[in-house]
């Protein structure tokens, strides 16, 4: 199958049919910000930083270019007046559960987003699923997963799996974006193991 020309931000870009809009964007050396994605995990659309603004068939709508496929004579904008204030609330809005986190801050300066704009939550979890998912889709242990839903939504680990997996594992630890799934880890197994914390 021949490929698919479109243009992001002013440049004409190739892909093969089937890939996304960010997955042509990165392999085009355009940066589109994301939380959630991941190459080795299949696009989720959970953090809604990666919103883009296109043009497709004479009409103009936001789309999340993790999940949006690629379509002929698309025209991609990846920063715009409307998709810049978008991702600033979004950033706004996590700061409010992950404050010190290092990739939000990073993004909060890019964009201008204000770490105080909403009352504090700390959960220190901005439910972008990768510890959930790179557990569940590449090792296949599903050690780790969500409870509850909506704003009551939190990721808890499986004892019974946990406790055989994770400590020899741990590979999700650095896909966190906001540094809290290895504290999560060491205070449910503090709780589960009182006083083994010297080991590991």
């Amino acid at each position: 199958m021949s490929d698919i020309t479109f243009t992001i931000d002013g440049r004409e870009v190739s892909a093969t049919p089937g890939m996304t809009v960010l997955e042509a964007a990165r392999a085009a050396g355009i940066t589109i910000p994301t939380l959630c994605h991941h190459e080795k995990l299949e696009p989720y659309g959970g953090c809604r930083l990666c919103i883009v603004e296109l043009e497709a068939r004479g009409s103009t709508r936001l789309v999340v270019s993790c999940v949006y496929p690629v379509e002929k004579n698309l025209v991609v904008k990846t920063r715009s007046e409307k998709v810049d204030r978008i991702r600033k609330m979004i950033l706004q809005l996590l700061l409010a559960h992950a404050p010190d986190a290092f990739d939000l801050q990073d993004l909060a300066r890019q964009y201008g987003a204000d770490r105080d704009r909403f009352e504090k939550e700390p959960s220190f979890c901005v439910h972008c699923g990768l510890c959930v998912r790179y557990c569940n889709e590449v090792k296949k242990k599903n050690a780790i997963g969500f409870v509850d839903r909506g704003i009551r939504k939190e990721i808890s680990f499986i004892p019974q799996i946990a406790a055989k997996e994770c400590w020899s594992c741990k590979e999700c630890f650095p896909l966190c974006p906001t540094e809290a799934l290895q504290a999560a880890y060491v205070l449910a197994k503090a709780l589960a193991f009182p006083g083994d914390g010297a080991k590991g």
